[in-house]
């Protein structure tokens, strides 16, 4: 592209986006936003001992 066709291409992409302008608007609803949220957490902890730990355990319960 040379020089002057850039140049208009430039002029032609700023007066179409400020055309473009001011067909958007942006308005605040009537209504406030409500937003609900339903969250539902488990939690599930499994202990699994090694068979020699629950050996010491069952030889020692006064210690646990």
């Amino acid at each position: 592209m040379t020089g002057k066709r850039r140049a208009i291409a430039g002029v032609v992409a700023v007066l179409g986006s400020a055309l473009a302008g001011g067909c958007i608007t942006v308005d605040a609803p009537d209504k406030p936003i409500v937003i609900e949220l339903n969250i539902n957490i488990t939690q599930e902890v499994i202990y699994r001992l090694a068979t020699d730990v629950q050996q010491n355990i069952d030889d020692n319960p006064e210690i646990f």
